[in-house]
């Protein structure tokens, strides 16, 4: 479900994490679990770090994830099978 990247630019290093979404749930994800799943990203996330989304889920867990990780996380990225990455909000001074 999560996987950690450490990258090093310079004299920074940046904390990327990958969370796939569709381990959240068996089956189908389920509308009265949502605060479950929110709480478990929100923990995995941690504090300022670039999230990395993918896996197959519905529209509205991937929408209220980003909500949730807004002021959470310092970008937020879709990995697309099919357009690749695309950035949802990057909040990074650099």
């Amino acid at each position: 479900m999560l996987e950690k990247n450490s990258q090093e630019s310079g004299v920074r290093s940046q904390e990327s994490m990958v969370i796939d979404l569709s381990q959240l749930f068996n089956g189908n994800a389920r509308l009265s679990d949502l605060d479950s799943y929110i709480k478990k990203v929100r923990e995995l996330a941690g504090e300022g770090n670039e999230i990395i989304l993918t896996g197959a889920a519905p529209v509205w867990l991937y929408l209220k994830i980003a909500h949730a990780l807004h002021g959470k996380a310092k970008k937020l990225i879709y990995k697309s099978p099919v357009t690749g990455d695309v950035v949802i909000f990057d909040h990074s001074p650099f």
